[in-house]
């Protein structure tokens, strides 16, 4: 979250225009209208989220920025070299292992086409789509990564269709094709549509972006130009051992970084597992009720204290359908939520709200943060919710407001909970990481 505090202001600024509705007497007012999600500048329409609610809204993907540009000329260095012994990277048997950077985001390995051309990227529960770089790109970002070579696979089937994707942060846009799409050496899906990028902006350059591609892991209903994802081509073509994934994102002192396995979870967590469900059919989204600090009893999320105090009035699928929801995003570099919350939080906490630095000397002395979602309470310590940085000094917190409606569990929540995707029955189970 190395931004500079005029930037995050206007963030902020623009978050809270773009959803503040008051009551007569000046509180924030909760109508109908903030059932729907509220999409920033650029945004494009989407498919429908859970039952009914339609809105605009960017594909998540917030890519935390502070990559120094003066290592450019060391991580182009560092890629070449790992890039000239990737061909010989023998892929897992149906676990795919992750590389962390920084904390801001993880990276592994697909191969695409037959043979298998090898791409890094990102697997990302926020988003549905494949897409590579294509062989005609001309973008800086495409220049500096590996580009497909359809011409290169036997299997590849081209389409006229074309595509654009709008991240929280980043655009492409490409040619739709179909091929072989290997992510390990027991998971190969035989007809994955994907696209060939032909143009990605500078969010997908390097150093920012080590990574190729992006791999998402939401359902088909979450997919730009209705693309099947590769979540339900896995259960189509009957790939998987069991219909779920597990996903392990460690911090970048922990050793191990990162692996998602399918088809099956690491089973030493399964006593600790709490499952919540899935709402909707889009991303990997569930309801959200509440944010506490310590053992107070004030909740800091905007505008559920009105939906709780009705709640003896709704159906639970009213009151599902009144709740905000929050996605559990591997492709997000921090906990993305609504302005209100995060000042009330950043505020109680002694942190200043518009650049959301924090004296370190005031560590010890916080409680931890419980997140409800699915009606169930997992909490973050402050360890967990606040960054130091040991080279500067500075310590802030782990968020940053947008004016989506959709809340964003991004890296430090994952970070945090081991997490199991529950495809066919559409639940999430997490149990608190071990060290």
């Amino acid at each position: 979250m190395k931004l500079a505090s005029v930037a995050i202001a206007a963030v902020f600024h623009t978050a809270v225009c773009a959803v503040v509705k008051l009551d007569s007497d000046g509180t924030p007012e909760l109508e109908s209208e903030d059932l729907t999600v509220v999409g920033q500048t650029g945004a494009k329409s989407h498919a429908t989220f859970g039952d009914g609610v339609r809105g605009d809204f960017k594909i998540p993907l917030y890519l935390k920025d502070g990559l120094d540009p003066e290592s450019k000329r060391k991580r182009r260095a560092e890629r070449s070299r790992k890039m000239k012994n990737f061909a010989e990277q023998p892929l897992s048997n149906n676990t795919a292992i992750l590389t962390n950077v920084k904390d801001y985001y993880y990276y592994g390995y697909i191969g695409v086409g037959n043979p298998p051309q090898k791409f890094s990227v990102v697997f990302d529960t926020g988003s549905s789509n494949v897409w590579v770089p294509g062989e005609a790109c001309v973008s800086d970002a495409c220049n500096e990564h590996r580009r497909f070579k359809n011409s290169g696979s036997t299997t590849f089937q081209s389409s006229p269709q074309k595509i654009q994707i709008q991240y929280g942060t980043g655009f492409i846009a490409g040619d739709v094709g179909t091929d072989t799409v290997q992510v390990s050496k027991s998971l190969v899906l035989r007809n994955q549509s994907f696209a060939m990028t032909s143009q990605e902006d500078k969010t997908f350059e390097l150093p920012r972006s080590q990574f190729d591609g992006l791999f998402g892991l939401g359902f088909t209903g979450g997919a730009e130009g209705n693309i099947r994802s590769p979540v339900d081509t896995m259960v189509q073509e009957n790939v998987l051992k069991s219909p779920l994934f597990g996903i392990k994102l460690r911090r970048g002192s922990q050793s191990g970084n990162g692996e998602i396995t399918f088809g099956s979870y690491d089973t030493s967590y399964t006593n600790n597992l709490e499952w919540i469900g899935v709402y909707g059919d889009i991303f990997w989204a569930t309801t959200m009720e509440g944010i506490l600090y310590g053992d107070e009893p004030q909740n800091y999320l905007y505008g559920a204290d009105k939906v709780n105090a009705a709640s003896g009035l709704l159906t639970a699928e009213e009151k599902a359908r009144a709740s905000r929801k929050a996605l559990l995003d591997t492709g997000s570099s921090l906990i993305y939520g609504d302005p209100f919350s995060l000042a009330a939080m950043s505020t109680r906490i002694g942190a200043n709200p518009l650049t959301g630095e924090i004296p370190c000397s005031a560590l010890p002395t916080l409680k931890p943060f419980h997140f409800v979602l699915g009606g169930k309470r997992f909490t973050m310590q402050p360890e967990e919710y606040i960054f130091h940085d040991p080279a500067t000094g500075i310590c802030e917190v782990q968020w940053m407001p947008v004016s989506e409606y959709l809340w964003i569990m991004g890296i430090p929540f994952l970070q945090t909970y081991y997490t199991v995707y529950d495809i066919k029955d559409h639940r999430i189970g997490l149990a608190r990481m071990r060290k």
